[in-house]
């Protein structure tokens, strides 16, 4: 009996983590994501604000690395003017995590570039987090980069 009503019990927060999901779905939609993933490196890379704008969700709020908050409007106005600007970006150890309609991004990325005239070129770890519209749009709602700092080794 304990047994049955463990299983009732859970199975909404089995169901909400993915992993109830048919195992053709959980493969389209980890497609799908890295394909938008690569989509918002390329608009970072060719500071294409109108290819960034529909990832964007229209409450997107990013934090960058320096704990500056952004809007949707901030990040394509500085994709638009310039004023951060990417001459390469390279990404690895990406781990993506399912929550239903929420998806967590976690990701390095290597780049070299400018904010605002400086140089922010470096080692990152950032945070996008997805979730899936009405219409069943993957949008970032949420960013975080942090700088990978190196500490030294002391003998």
């Amino acid at each position: 009996m304990g047994l049955v009503l463990a299983v009732l019990l859970c199975g909404p927060a089995l169901q909400a983590l993915h992993v109830g999901a048919p195992m053709g779905r959980r493969h389209e939609n980890r497609k799908e994501i890295e394909q938008i993933e690569e989509t918002w490196r390329n608009a970072m890379l060719q500071s294409n604000s109108v290819a960034m704008g529909p990832l964007l969700a229209d409450d997107y709020n990013g934090i960058t690395a320096s704990g500056t908050l952004e809007t949707k409007e901030k990040t394509l106005a500085d994709l638009r003017t310039g004023v951060r600007h990417f001459t390469s970006i390279h990404l690895s150890e990406r781990k993506l995590r399912f929550y239903g309609n929420t998806v967590l991004v976690t990701s390095r990325a290597d780049v070299t570039g400018t904010s605002g005239g400086r140089d922010i070129s470096g080692s990152y770890r950032y945070t996008h987090v997805y979730v899936r519209d009405a219409q069943g749009t993957w949008r970032i709602v949420s960013f975080e980069a942090s700088r990978i700092r190196h500490t030294r080794r002391h003998p």
